[in-house]
């Protein structure tokens, strides 16, 4: 079975063009700091401090464009439990009833409601890649795990779209677990028996 490139997601923001104009001014647009693994996605040179509820203030987190329909905040539970925010497991987009904080940006700042999650576990499949892995869209996976600290992740999300290119998304909890980086690579489980 091919291997499955891995991509660790540190701590980012996603932020509508309104809400990117209050932050850095009126007509502002995002630069390209560099090319992200999924076509037409870029890491911004633009950075943010995300203030949670408590008013604990999380600096210098990255804008992810292009710009989107709505604003959200993706982090690890790790910084969920330092900055005390509350966040469910979502997948992006999914913001409804997730965590509320501010983000301050050096021309204004913008109250979310809510917005902040921890991404899913999730791989992306064009549609060519999910026919050879055998997989479809919203198909729950498993992971395995080689190296010095192996194993096996449960609930991973396959996303099969025309423009998806192949590669796991991990948040820098789990990869820290299973000490991966960048460029790694895991296999596909399917199914597997517990023995009891």
């Amino acid at each position: 079975m091919k291997n499955i490139p891995v991509g660790i997601s540190g701590r980012h923001v996603h932020v509508t063009q309104e809400h990117l104009e209050i932050l850095f001014g009126k007509g502002y647009e995002l630069k390209v700091f560099k090319m992200l693994s999924q076509p037409g996605q870029y890491a911004a040179e633009e950075k943010v401090t995300v203030v949670s509820p408590s008013g604990l203030a999380l600096e210098g987190v990255r804008i992810l464009g292009p710009v989107r329909p709505a604003s959200q905040v993706e982090l690890s539970q790790s910084d969920c439990i330092r900055y005390k925010f509350q966040a469910p497991v979502r997948s992006s987009g999914d913001v409804k009833g997730s965590g509320a904080c501010k983000l301050v940006g050096p021309a204004g700042e913008v109250e979310l409601s809510e917005g902040v999650i921890i991404a899913d576990r999730h791989i992306h499949f064009s549609l060519e890649e999910a026919k050879e892995f055998g997989v479809t869209d919203k198909q729950v996976v498993s992971i395995k795990i080689g190296g010095v600290k192996p194993g096996i992740l449960d609930n991973v999300l396959c996303r099969v779209n025309a423009n998806f290119r192949l590669d796991c998304h991990l948040d820098t909890d789990d990869g820290a677990a299973f000490m991966l980086k960048n460029g790694d690579t895991v296999t596909l489980v399917k199914k597997y028996e517990i023995v009891e």
